[in-house]
């Protein structure tokens, strides 16, 4: 998260936000720590006020980018998508293993767009070969990527709109697959199947 910020701000010449709940980013000195450049930190004066500082941080400062850590409440969740909706470029962490953790979270799938009970009609379930009562995605997702980090050095990038839908519909996406081999180089492999598990 530091490297991500630092390179935004540095590099690319962004203003960034870190709204930093834990500290664990920007350092709990005075000072920020030296890794994030010239990102901002917003410090965060217990973790109950995490989805307050993340709408101070937009509506205050100006940001283009927020870096936010350990989003796991549905008001940081609400947050999230308050800050998507006005344009600002969101950057945030939360927990689970794989893609169907949080499509699963009751707390967390508004992240993805949200999950919902749908019945269809007889035709419309013969035609798509399902059974009446299917999920369906709510909403457009609040993050248009959405990256598992298997490892270290292994990551799996979904675009999440397409990876949920094909999810919730039984079906296994097509992914971004990238790894580090034994001399550290970069192995990407374009449109892989996805291999974890279904709903």
């Amino acid at each position: 998260m530091r490297e991500t910020a630092r390179v935004l701000a540095d590099e690319f010449q962004k203003r960034v936000v870190i709204v930093d709940t834990s500290n664990e980013i920007g350092g709990d000195g005075d000072i920020p720590h030296a890794a994030i450049g010239g990102a901002r930190r917003m410090q965060v004066p217990e973790p109950s006020m995490q989805h307050r500082v993340m709408i101070e941080a937009v509506e205050n400062h100006m940001p283009e980018v927020v870096i936010v850590d350990e989003i796991g409440t549905e008001a940081e969740a609400q947050a999230c998508r308050s800050i998507a909706e006005r344009g600002v470029m969101l950057i945030g962490t939360a927990h689970g293993e794989r893609l169907a953790n949080i499509i699963k979270n009751p707390v967390l799938s508004d992240l993805i767009g949200g999950v919902e009970t749908v019945t269809l009609g007889d035709e419309e379930a013969r035609a798509r070969r399902t059974k009446k009562s299917i999920l369906e995605r709510k909403a457009p997702p609040t993050f248009p990527f959405l990256i598992e980090m298997r490892e270290r050095h292994y990551w799996v990038t979904h675009r999440t709109e397409r990876s949920v839908d094909m999810l919730l519909h039984g079906k296994k996406p097509l992914v971004e697959v990238r790894k580090r081999d034994n001399e550290f180089q970069v192995i990407i492999e374009r449109w892989a199947t996805y291999d974890g598990d279904g709903l």
